[in-house]
């Protein structure tokens, strides 16, 4: 089906290319009526050949049109020379393409100066016709393949990408609930061991009947068998680069034992701040004031970064998903200043409106003064943060800010047993990166049809500078041999005594040539405004003057 679909193609291509030449043989006479039939068969065969052998399909109509006319000015090909240039551009390399345009052009510099009435003015019309019919379309064509060609990869790419992408955030997605889960076994693990030591204690109080000291012994063995089940349940949704040793996963376990010696600890360290970062707490979870954002905050300025506290409400009564989450945005944030943007000045928001908890962290414009070298992000930290947020209830948001610089905001909420949100699709901040590569390409090849034509005709023109002056200089007739010139002498009598090369028409202010007779020009001065007129009718001398000249 496709064979007989490109056959049928090719049929009527070569019947659009071939109207042209059949009007052209119909139209004109003698051996232009001969050249423009022969194009007929010769067309079918340059289409037949346009797949495999590009360049050969686009020489042939470049050979009758220089058989029909050694400038190129043959209309009826025309067609064929833009249309079979433009599917050779989707098919050529540039440079065999450029070597047989070159070829053409030097080809034509010889076949004007000995064939063409205007010599070597006529080489410029060649290269002109050559750049706009030719050259264009094949330009066209190969714009049209570059573009086909970088969308196909850069969609190959983008598709390639965004599996990948997908698979970094699932992997991310599970490390935080793996931390998650693991925050949560130091809390409940706090929990649990105060009930075991506290049911241990009833165990042993005389005070107890028997009975209700066997209740005790009963509630510390099954705190005791909790911790254990949260522990084995940790340990498995924990990957092995997020899975901590024994003394880590019992550490929750201690914090209840130890935990008035680090208050007091801390209490002799920030004696004036202590009572600040205590109300900061409030997640009842056994997390310690050092990890409240006040906390975060006075480490971050301790490290240097210019940290604005812009405000900070009571966070106590808060459910342990949202002061963990509320602690782990701020962390994000001032990581993220650090790394992205050294020297920039951060902001750090938290404040309870309403049912919601508003935690923002903006970043104002790298320092242009500072370090050049950019930390380098996977982009899992947001993806972990908003599957952290996501699961406490709340929404997270993050990208950059009017007059640069980046900004983190989540609303969480200020209730226990909020439900988490659905899922958000991952940022596709890599596949559009490669997208607009692939955009910037086109464009660029876009440019690049557009600026080399024009490129190529400044250069025409620059090259018709030395043979203006070549001309100039080789189309002098002397005053003698005009003067020798009789009127109604042969044509070949006449050319005889004539410079090889005429004038590219007549000089300004001439007057129109007589009605019935072709007329040639000859330079009486190089570089001069005067010029002699020699007008034939058939194969006769009929007058000549000197036109042009100043009085």
């Amino acid at each position: 089906m496709t064979g007989r679909l490109g056959r049928h193609r090719g049929v009527v291509l070569w019947l659009l290319l071939a109207v042209p030449a059949l009007a052209g043989a119909l139209v004109l006479e003698g051996r232009e009526a001969l050249v423009s039939a022969a194009g007929l068969p010769l067309l079918g065969v340059a289409v037949t050949v346009r797949r495999r052998w590009p360049l050969v399909a686009l020489a042939v109509p470049v050979a009758l049109g220089l058989a029909l006319d050694v400038e190129l000015l043959a209309a009826p090909y025309w067609p064929a020379l833009a249309v079979l240039a433009f599917l050779a551009g989707g098919r050529v390399a540039a440079r065999p393409a450029l070597w047989f345009f070159a070829a053409v052009g030097a080809a034509g510099l010889p076949l004007c100066a000995f064939l063409s009435p205007d010599r070597l003015w006529g080489w410029s019309s060649l290269l002109i016709i050559l750049l706009l019919v030719v050259v264009v379309p094949w330009q066209l064509g190969r714009y049209r393949r570059q573009y086909a060609a970088l969308a196909r990869a850069g969609w190959r790419l983008a598709d390639r990408m965004e599996r990948e992408q997908r698979a970094v955030a699932a992997q991310a997605r599970m490390r935080e609930r793996a931390r998650i889960a693991g925050d949560m076994h130091d809390s409940l693990g706090h929990d649990l061991t105060l009930m075991a030591m506290r049911a241990a204690a009833l165990q042993l109080d005389p005070a107890l009947d028997p009975r209700h000291q066997a209740v005790a012994a009963e509630l510390r063995a099954a705190a005791a068998e909790a911790t254990e089940r949260l522990r084995d349940i940790v340990g498995v949704l924990r990957t092995d680069d997020d899975r901590p040793g024994d003394d880590q996963l019992h550490a929750g376990e201690h914090d209840g034992e130890h935990a008035g010696e680090r208050g007091d600890e801390r209490g002799d360290e920030h004696d004036g701040e202590r009572g600040d970062e205590q109300g900061d707490d409030g997640s009842g979870g056994g997390r310690s004031a050092a990890g409240s954002p006040l906390a975060l905050v006075r480490r971050a300025r301790a490290a240097g970064l210019a940290v604005d506290l812009e405000r900070l409400d009571d966070l106590a009564g808060l459910p342990p998903m949202t002061a963990l989450a509320a602690h782990r945005v701020v962390q994000e944030g001032l990581t993220n200043a650090a790394k992205h943007a050294p020297g920039a000045p951060v902001r750090v928001r938290v404040s309870r409106e309403g049912g919601t908890l508003l935690v923002a962290v903006a970043n104002g414009p790298a320092d242009a003064s500072g370090p050049v070298a950019r930390a380098v992000s996977g982009g899992a930290g947001l993806v972990g943060l908003d599957e952290r947020v996501r699961l406490a209830g709340g929404a997270l948001r993050a990208g950059l800010v009017s007059g640069g610089g980046f900004e983190v905001v989540a609303e969480l909420p200020t209730e226990a047993n909020a439900a988490a949100r659905p899922a958000t699709e991952p940022v596709r901040g890599t596949s559009a990166t490669e997208l607009a590569r692939a955009e910037r390409e086109v464009r660029r090849g876009l440019a690049q049809t557009v600026m080399v034509p024009l490129a190529v005709l400044a250069g025409i023109l620059l090259l018709m500078i030395p043979v203006w002056l070549l001309s100039s200089s080789l189309s002098v007739l002397p005053r003698g041999t005009y003067d020798g010139l009789t009127v109604g002498a042969t044509r070949g009598e006449v050319e005889a005594h004539l410079p090889a090369v005429t004038m590219d028409g007549p000089p300004d202010g001439a007057p129109p040539p007589p009605a019935g007779e072709s007329c040639v020009y000859y330079t009486v001065r190089a570089f001069d405004d005067d010029a002699y007129r020699l007008c034939f009718a058939g194969d006769r001398l009929r007058s000549k003057a000197v036109v042009g000249r100043r009085e």
